[in-house]
């Protein structure tokens, strides 16, 4: 039997390489903020590379042990033993979510919380790379608390867990675990460097078909079939696919349809993803998908249940360029070649549940590159690549960024001033209830 072809090799190859001629031709990003001072910055890079061995250790624990959302007991007890042997206490069970984290050094405001992800995904395991993303953020805490108690602040170290579709961030920003929060910073593992990346917004929606069940030979017309009032449904978001604005998204699975060929369905359904760049736009497509839905029920006389998102809505990323071009400027340190916005192109993007920090408190969420630009996330090669000798030098390069970009914020008052601005231009803190009602 052949094998799947490959898709489009010669567009890939195209737009790699316009990127890589897009980037070249870009204008280094910069800061017109000095950040912190040179003693600061060197006791932060010391303290990650002394703590290496231990950082790239977790990491490789956390990959060698996958876990989905909610369940990821192993990762938050290793971080939270690694943390102990570096002398730091840490609350496992925070904000009343079994595997969320919570560690503190320093006292009082302004506070910045890292953010470590670490679930992963059914059968593929970390081919999201949030192993890399949990030792960078542990890495950028142990850095910034040992020089904390020279600066005014403090910061937290949050884990936060089921990002890949369970809205952990969400959970504790419902309860409180933002509020004396002013920035926040964490990264993403990718196949390129960017500052800022336009990640979208996404809803869920599970989509039940109720019909009536007979032989499907003998008496068919006293049925109605559920499942062709799923494959209607499935067909029609196809159809509304090349309708939608170009930066929407539908991507969906039938999860039942029926038990055996000679029973009409009498029960049929669906989960669909629906992606977009703005919390109005989103609300659009949403209401277009539920005539779709509908659609297909009348047709076939089947009765529709929707269940609207049984995970929190994740909203756009509001991404701080001025916090992001510190990060850029910090991560040139390294070697590394943060990109500005639009080399990458938009369409290369999905979502995660730091957008809803992000209307709450500024933050960023840059992406480091452990893998080469054509490789996808969520895809098992990648899932390779979080384990190579690539990610673990990003394991190193990472929590340098994050822990000097939050240094920088910690103690250059300029910096902190243009932050706020910028967030409070952009919308300031949003009440996310009211925005998703």
């Amino acid at each position: 039997m052949a094998t799947p072809a490959s898709p489009y090799p010669g567009h890939l190859e195209r737009l790699f390489a316009a990127i890589e001629r897009d980037a070249a031709d870009a204008e280094p990003l910069d800061s017109p903020h000095a950040g912190a001072p040179g003693d600061v910055r060197t006791a932060v890079a010391a303290t990650v590379e002394r703590v290496a061995d231990d950082l790239v250790a977790l990491s490789h624990d956390v990959h060698a042990h996958p876990e989905l959302g909610y369940e990821e007991h192993h990762a938050v007890a290793a971080v939270a033993e690694l943390l102990g042997r570096h002398g730091h206490d840490s609350d496992v069970g925070a904000y009343g979510v079994d595997t969320a984290l919570r560690a503190r050094a320093g006292t009082g405001r302004p506070c910045v919380a890292v953010l470590a992800e670490y679930d992963a995904l059914p059968g593929i395991g970390h081919a999201c790379g949030h192993n890399v993303i949990c030792a960078t953020a542990v890495g950028a805490f142990l850095a910034l608390a040992a020089v904390v108690g020279d600066m005014d602040g403090s910061v937290e170290l949050i884990g936060t867990p089921a990002e890949e579709g369970g809205g952990g961030k969400e959970l504790i920003a419902r309860a409180g675990g933002f509020d004396e929060v002013d920035a926040v910073v964490m990264l993403h593992p990718a196949g390129f460097e960017a500052a800022e990346h336009p990640w979208i917004g996404v809803r869920t929606v599970d989509v039940t078909y109720h019909g009536l069940s007979a032989h499907a030979s003998a008496m068919p017309f006293l049925g109605r079939n559920a499942l062709d009032a799923a494959v209607n449904a499935y067909t029609g978001m196809a159809q509304l696919r090349q309708h939608m604005l170009p930066t929407d998204r539908v991507h969906g699975i039938i999860t039942n349809g029926g038990q055996k060929p000679n029973i009409v369905p009498e029960l049929a359904s669906l989960t669909f993803y629906l992606r977009s760049a703005e919390p109005e736009t989103l609300a659009v497509l949403a209401d277009r998908a539920t005539a779709v839905f509908e659609a297909a029920a009348t047709m076939t006389g089947t009765r529709l249940e929707l269940g609207w998102d049984p995970t929190p809505v994740y909203l756009p990323v509001r991404s701080n360029g001025a916090l992001a071009a510190r990060w850029a400027v910090n991560v040139a340190t390294r070697g590394r070649r943060a990109l500005p916005q639009g080399v990458v192109p938009a369409a290369l993007t999905g979502s995660t549940d730091l957008g809803n920090v992000s209307v709450r408190v500024p933050a960023i969420h840059p992406t480091l590159a452990i893998a080469p630009a054509g490789v996808s996330i969520h895809n098992p090669e990648f899932a390779e690549h979080a384990r190579s000798e690539r990610a673990d030098a990003g394991v190193v390069d990472g929590a340098i960024g994050l822990a000097l970009t939050a240094a920088d914020f910690l103690t250059d008052d300029g910096l902190r001033d243009a932050v706020a601005a910028e967030f409070t231009a952009a919308g300031g803190r949003l009440d996310v209830d009211e925005l998703l009602s």
